[in-house]
């Protein structure tokens, strides 16, 4: 299989030091190491430690791990909500969340525009316990600004806010004293094998798990959030997780923590502006956001429409692979990755070659 740069929005391009952790994970022993030592505690410890100093997480937030981030949308659902969640749906991602909620008999609600588009002025919304934000529409290439996010908590304080953050962390800086739970999962912009989920969540989330027992609803089992949490707060999981993935996570943050945070955000930005600027100038391909204000810097849509195929052929016997456009949109789009794994000089090849490309 002939090597090439992977800009598929996940799993995605593994981080380059990835090869190196996985080797030395072997050599010690990592993959069978057992979740009750005193190695895994230090392990857990690291990666949760690391993550909070690299997205600035407060000490009231706890970090908890799952299998992914789709586990996590149902954990949300099962652990905040009793009767009613409100979703924001603007591609096929927040509307699975969407969908999550209706699946657990709760009744969710919905706002939701034409895929491409976003919600840059939010009008009332119905009552509700918690408010379902997508920050990064993976399948459309639609990012929530930030000030809309933080928006909700002055309008609505008493509503839970859940932001799902899996195709744009780490590059958001968020205010986490105006959301309540935050999650991701590691094999987008962490550059990561997939396997791993990671929840973050406050004080007033675990207070709500807590009251939805007492009132004998069921939270879900060994993944409820109190067992994550009573387990989080030994450096613990529930049962076996996968260790190797922790571990790796661990080691990739501090090499992140290394290369520092503001570094990643502009060379994330320069490398969407690149981007976006060889769409906009191109003949045959354009973004298909066309707003500016609400375009992805962590996930590039490309309209391709008929030249798609020719496009991605091209594309790979350059070494390139692109992501396909998701559901509907297959046939017409190509979708890039921009995650701290891509570097400024894959960017700037992919850039070159399609500005080349002439059908």
């Amino acid at each position: 299989m002939t090597p090439k740069i992977n800009f598929t929005p996940g799993p995605s391009q593994l981080y380059f030091t990835v090869e190196d952790h996985m080797r030395k994970a072997f050599r010690e022993g990592i993959p069978s190491l057992s979740h009750r030592s005193k190695d895994f505690e230090y392990i857990f410890k690291e990666a949760t430690d690391g993550l909070r100093n690299l997205l600035n997480i407060p000490s009231h937030y706890h970090i908890v791990f799952t299998s992914s981030a789709t586990e996590i949308w149902e954990r949300v659902i099962q652990n905040l909500v009793e009767g009613h969640s409100h979703h924001f749906v603007n591609g096929a991602f927040s509307k699975r969340f969407y969908e999550i909620a209706q699946q657990l008999g709760k009744q969710p609600t919905k706002t939701e525009v034409t895929p491409g588009e976003g919600f840059q002025k939010i009008s009332t919304i119905p009552t509700c316990e918690l408010l379902a934000l997508t920050h990064n529409e993976t399948s459309t290439g639609v990012s929530l600004p930030k000030e809309v996010i933080e928006s909700f908590k002055n309008n609505y304080p008493n509503t839970f806010i859940a932001v799902d953050a899996v195709s744009s962390l780490p590059y958001p800086d968020f205010d986490y004293s105006q959301v309540d739970s935050v999650f991701f999962s590691v094999q987008k912009g962490f550059g990561l094998p997939a396997g791993l989920g990671v929840w973050m969540v406050n004080d007033r989330c675990i207070a709500k798990a807590e009251t939805l027992v007492s009132k004998d609803i069921s939270v879900g089992s060994y993944h409820s959030l109190p067992s994550l949490i009573s387990h989080a707060q030994k450096n613990q999981t529930p049962e076996t997780p996968n260790v190797l993935g922790i571990y790796l996570l661990s080691k990739v943050v501090q090499d992140l923590l290394r290369r520092g945070i503001q570094t990643i955000r502009k060379e994330t930005e320069y490398k969407a502006a690149i981007l976006y600027h060889a769409l906009n100038s191109h003949p045959l391909l354009k973004p298909f956001v066309q707003d500016e204000s609400i375009q992805s810097k962590t996930v590039v849509v490309a309209q391709s429409g008929e030249h798609t195929t020719n496009l991605t052929k091209y594309l790979l016997s350059k070494g390139i692979q692109p992501g396909e456009g998701y559901g509907s949109f297959k046939q017409q789009q190509v979708r890039f990755a921009n995650f701290p794994a891509h570097s400024k000089e894959q960017y700037e090849l992919l850039v070159d070659a399609l500005v080349e490309f002439n059908g």
